[in-house]
């Protein structure tokens, strides 16, 4: 099947992280120019050698979500080499375990400006150069907390749900324009923080990575935890062309995991 998104420019945001990773090389394999952006540049730059010695086209780029005042910068360094972004992928760090009584109240404006604030404001510019062209893909990755809160993730859970009701007001302004906005919510993807959470957990309940994990696995119906490319592909398609009238949703990519309809 052909995707239509042949010579497309995609920008991934962590693209030097375990989802962020196989998102840059599932939009390469499609033919798409990559950025993959990340605040640890070694690892953005990891990736995206590794996709221009399988034959796509990549690049690097230091950004650090949270300082929004360089969004503009980074922006036209990126359409300097590349070309407007056409595929944005919305993808960031999550903040550490906690239950509601331990985030302060500047944890909350911390987590705010650093998963919210700073990917409303990146797309911003973004979605109106689409606009103007007739054609974009705006997605971005959230978390199984959006539709089931986990528990001793409540900022994780709270956050990442306000970009759920902004991406759906989004996409109701800017569908007319060729521009379709979706959410996507991974579940047990077997990634560097699912590792590190289960680790917390099992610190948390007295008892071991192992046994956390074995719990996970048993209340996932395929199984087991999903591959990172499994997660990729499904963001891929909704950023093909084949997907133009797919918008406003939240895709489950989560093995059955979420119980709720």
């Amino acid at each position: 099947m052909d995707l239509g998104i042949n010579k497309k420019t995609a920008l991934v945001m962590a693209g030097g992280g375990g989802l962020g990773g196989a998102i840059a090389h599932a939009l390469s394999k499609e033919g798409c120019s990559v950025a993959v952006a990340d605040v640890n540049l070694e690892a953005a730059e990891s990736v995206a050698a590794a996709i221009r010695a399988s034959g796509g086209t990549a690049g690097a780029m230091q950004w650090d979500l949270s300082r929004t005042e360089h969004h503009a910068e980074r922006l036209g360094v990126l359409e300097k080499k590349f070309g407007p972004v056409d595929i944005l992928i919305n993808n960031s760090g999550g903040p550490r375990p906690a239950s509601t009584d331990q985030v302060s109240d500047e944890q909350w404006r911390g987590y705010f400006d650093s998963m919210v604030l700073s990917l409303v404001s990146l797309t911003r510019p973004i979605a109106e150069g689409m606009k103007s062209r007739g054609w974009g893909r705006i997605i971005t990755s959230t978390s199984s907390g959006v539709v089931a809160p986990i528990p001793n993730l409540a900022a994780s859970n709270a956050l990442r749900l306000a970009l759920v009701g902004w991406s759906k007001s989004l996409a109701g302004e800017i569908a007319r324009h060729g521009v379709t906005v979706n959410v996507t919510v991974p579940g047990r993807i077997a990634t560097q923080r699912i590792v590190d959470l289960d680790h917390a957990k099992a610190t948390a309940a007295g008892s071991t990575p192992e046994e956390v994990s074995a719990n996970s696995i048993a209340s996932i119906p395929i199984g087991r935890y999903g591959n990172p490319n499994e997660y990729a592909d499904a963001i891929t398609f909704l950023a093909s062309a084949r997907a133009s009238y797919i918008t406003g949703t939240v895709i489950r990519v989560d093995g059955g995991l979420i119980s709720s309809i």
